[in-house]
């Protein structure tokens, strides 16, 4: 693991992945959650219910969560849904306030299904199955937050390197994390200690950080969907995963001297780098005990990913006279580095229930649980271990809860729902969970459908820029708090055939 990773550990303790938007940093800490938490996506119908979809039947969206439900299909169907979406990333940073807004579009379901049903005179309890495909966005990472102080702090990244460096010995030529040894921010060797440039750095420095996130992942799913005498429903499917992830972080501070004149202004940015595939298989079962009921149950086996990870940095340094005056500037660039590893996420128990009002519509729920924890990580590259006990320390098991409702009159739908995506850390000190509030409207026709959603999703993270341990073992490094407020649109155009 290199010194750049380390740095970035003490916001990977803090920082939860909420959102479909994330806090991104690059240690595998980080990349566990990145690709493990779970939220639940689909078509406009299923988002506009808060998401609650496991005991439903009869939806696109059981293509990739509960496939039991596609034992309900009596037509085939195709259907599209493009979806817009602003987050707006509000960082406090020493009491400071900076809002950074991101919009998006994408198109994050496109699925068929084609329907095979017995007709009713046909004898036997198999009444027909369903067969789906689907191509839908599981996760996106399109997201900007960051700070501009005017506050001095009180270390810098510059005391994080020195101790990194009188523990662990200096990283070899290229490496990133020796960035500020090639310019000289930080001088000195093993035997007699390392300091900082003492004609350059003077107090504690001003600091800025800026964090992009892009990408996402896309699962494609093959599923099926059995009905047995219109009571019991069983699916399956299989999910391959595709991972694009990229970060660009740019961190940098401005030193002033005793006479409050700008001696030095250095910045550090790193890009980061993920592709890779992976690939999971879920199992689902409905069951109507009576009419007016459905109870689901669905396993999401662990999702086995193999990811290719670069990483790469340069620092730019500028250097003043005692007038304020631009001297130099010095600049260096780190080799890219690379890795590869196996990531298995935590498995997936979910349960739900619907009730159905007669004609009118319905109210469902759902439930999941799952451990973060389990969580594992393997690569011919580098330990791992440290990287799984982390795992083990800093993640826990939560639940998440669905309710939604539908109200039907003639050929028009009304929906609303709620979502609470519980916090996937061990760290009860701050709340990493996730709440959505939903709605949605919708007309069926007798050869298409169209549904509306409209989503809002709040949750609040931690950002440790680095970490400094004190002596009573306390991360002293400085902390943001980024409270996520995402607003989104969609659109799910269906035709039946």
């Amino acid at each position: 693991m290199t010194f750049l990773k380390k740095l970035l550990i003490g916001g990977a303790v803090v920082s939860a992945f909420s959102l479909n938007h994330v806090n991104a940093q690059t240690s595998f800490l980080d990349d566990a959650q990145l690709f493990s938490q779970f939220r639940s996506t689909g078509s406009a119908r299923i988002n506009a219910l808060g998401g609650a979809q496991m005991s439903l039947g009869g939806d696109i969206s059981n293509i990739h969560s509960n496939a039991a439900g596609l034992g309900f299909f009596r037509r085939s169907e195709f259907s599209i849904t493009p979806s817009f979406a602003v987050n707006n990333a509000q960082t406090n940073f020493l009491g400071q306030l900076q809002d950074d807004r991101t919009p998006n579009f994408s198109l994050p379901n496109l699925s068929l299904v084609i329907a095979k049903p017995k007709g009713e005179l046909q004898p036997g309890s198999f009444r027909g199955g369903t067969f789906g495909v689907s191509f839908n966005r599981i996760a996106d990472f399109n997201n900007q937050f960051g700070y501009f102080s005017d506050i001095r702090n009180q270390n810098s990244l510059l005391d994080f390197y020195i101790n990194q460096y009188t523990a662990f010995g200096e990283p070899p030529i290229g490496a990133s994390d020796g960035l500020v040894l090639d310019i000289e921010l930080v001088q000195g060797n093993p035997g007699t200690g390392y300091f900082k440039d003492p004609e350059y750095v003077f107090g504690q420095p001003f600091a800025d950080e800026t964090i992009i996130t892009e990408g996402g992942i896309t699962q494609t799913s093959f599923s099926y969907g059995a009905n047995f005498e219109n009571k019991l429903f069983v699916g399956g499917g299989l999910g391959i995963h595709s991972v694009n992830f990229f970060q660009n972080r740019v961190y940098g501070e401005e030193f002033l001297d005793g006479n409050n004149v700008r001696s030095l202004i250095y910045s550090i940015e790193d890009n980061t780098r993920i592709n890779g595939f992976g690939a999971s298989i879920n199992l689902g079962v409905i069951y109507k005990p009576i009419e007016t009921v459905n109870l689901g149950l669905n396993f999401k086996s662990p999702t086995w990913y193999r990811l290719n990870k670069e990483v790469d940095a340069n620092i730019i340094g500028e250097f003043f006279n005692e007038n304020g005056q631009l001297t130099f500037t010095e600049r260096e660039f780190s080799n890219v580095e690379i890795n590869t590893t196996t990531l298995s996420t935590p498995l997936l128990l979910s349960a739900g229930g619907t009730f159905f009002v007669g004609k009118s519509g319905f109210i469902t729920a759902d439930i999941d649980y799952v451990d973060y924890s389990q969580n594992r990580i393997n690569s011919r590259d580098f330990d791992t271990s440290f990287d799984n006990r982390d795992f083990t320390t800093f993640l826990g098991s939560t639940f998440n809860y669905r309710v939604g409702g539908e109200y039907r009159f003639d050929i028009w739908r009304m929906r609303a729902g709620y979502a609470y995506y519980g916090d996937p850390t061990t760290d009860t000190s701050f709340d990493r969970s996730m709440q959505r509030i939903t709605g949605g409207v919708g007309v069926r026709l007798s050869r298409m459908y169209i549904d509306f959603a409209l989503i809002n999703s709040k949750s609040d993270n931690l950002y440790n820029s680095y970490a400094i341990i004190n002596s009573a073992n306390q991360n002293v490094g400085p902390f943001s708090e980024i409270r996520n407020n995402m607003t989104q649109g969609m659109v799910t155009v269906g035709f039946n055939f």
